[in-house]
């Protein structure tokens, strides 16, 4: 599954631009599934027959990322942060747009470390005047930081683990699910890193019986770390809630017992801050009941986040389970 990991990770897909990932998806899960259809805001959605209900699981492919706003007269780029970006984070990284153009993100002389801000950052694609930049970027392009996946053995590391961990389980769970117990959507979102967008479109034109957001979260197990517990390498997480979304309790117990009766390792998740496509998809129509299952992640809005392989391993467990048990609410 590493091989499928290191694909889904590695390819461009800042949010608003999704089309090289959807087609790399569409590629993988076309085999596995009775139907497959982009709607308007370029969701991707797979259908899987196996009941009368209707479950939606919800996985979103797009990536953090930047969109340029201006070309100065010597080549450099300034930009906007598309999704939740900080500043220190970007210093020195690569940023590559959708034509392989890469640039290197440098920032203006500062008097102290506090003063870094994104405005005062810009990219060079060692352009040296604003025609030759314009010849290759134009204000409106977007781009994503440009990182490959390292196997550290039980951990993994990449740009991307948002939410793209979440498709390869999606992906590697429609593969493996002989038996649904109801009509699976598998639906790859768009624009989650904008508010939700995408899973909002998606979750009115399926208008599932139930919702079931897979993504990453937060961890409480590094130094000085805040206060979560939720750790790496001790399963995925149900989560209870986060900044979007109070989940179901039908849901999360249903999701819960499903873990249980399979034997597989889980953690109990309340996030503080951040939010899941499971958000929009409960506020959707007359209210869908909605859950979520989380991977840990370290790092997370980084060049680098980490995850553990056996979480991993647990979540397609876990959601092949929850496809093949049927939801009573």
């Amino acid at each position: 599954m590493k091989e499928l990991i290191k694909q889904v990770v590695e390819c461009y897909g800042p949010a608003g631009n999704e089309k090289a990932i959807r087609e790399l998806i569409t590629s993988l899960v076309s085999p596995f599934v009775d139907e497959i259809r982009t709607d308007s805001l370029g969701n991707l959605i797979a259908l899987k027959r196996g009941g009368e209900k209707k479950v939606m699981f919800a996985a979103h492919m797009d990536e953090i990322g930047v969109i340029v706003t201006h070309v100065d007269k010597h080549g450099f780029l300034r930009f906007y942060p598309v999704g939740g970006i900080a500043p220190l984070t970007m210093l020195g990284n690569r940023i590559v747009f959708a034509d392989g153009t890469t640039g290197v993100v440098g920032c203006e002389k500062l008097e102290a470390q506090k003063d870094l801000t994104l405005n005062k950052m810009f990219i060079d694609i060692g352009a040296s005047t604003k025609e030759e930049a314009e010849a290759k970027v134009r204000i409106g392009d977007l781009g994503a930081v440009s990182r490959e996946f390292v196997d550290l053995g039980q951990r993994l590391v990449s740009k991307a683990m948002d939410a793209r961990i979440a498709c390869a389980i999606l992906i590697e769970a429609l593969k493996t699910v002989t038996n649904p117990a109801a009509d699976i959507y598998a639906v790859f979102t768009t624009q989650e890193e904008l508010g939700l967008r995408g899973a909002r479109v998606a979750a009115y034109s399926v208008s599932p019986d139930v919702g079931i957001a897979l993504d990453v979260t937060r961890t409480g197990d590094t130094p000085t770390s805040i206060t979560m517990d939720v750790s790496l390498g001790k399963g995925p997480a149900v989560k209870i809630r986060d900044s979007s979304v109070l989940c179901t309790p039908a849901v999360r117990r249903f999701m819960e017992q499903v873990a249980k009766d399979n034997n597989i390792p889980y953690q109990l998740e309340v996030l503080e801050t951040g939010g899941t496509d499971a958000g929009a998809i409960q506020l959707t129509q007359g209210g869908i009941p909605a859950g979520v299952m989380s991977i840990p992640c370290r790092y997370i809005h980084t060049a680098s986040e980490m995850v553990d392989y056996a979480d991993v391993l647990h979540g397609v467990k876990l959601v092949k389970a929850l496809m093949e048990t049927r939801y009573t609410g």
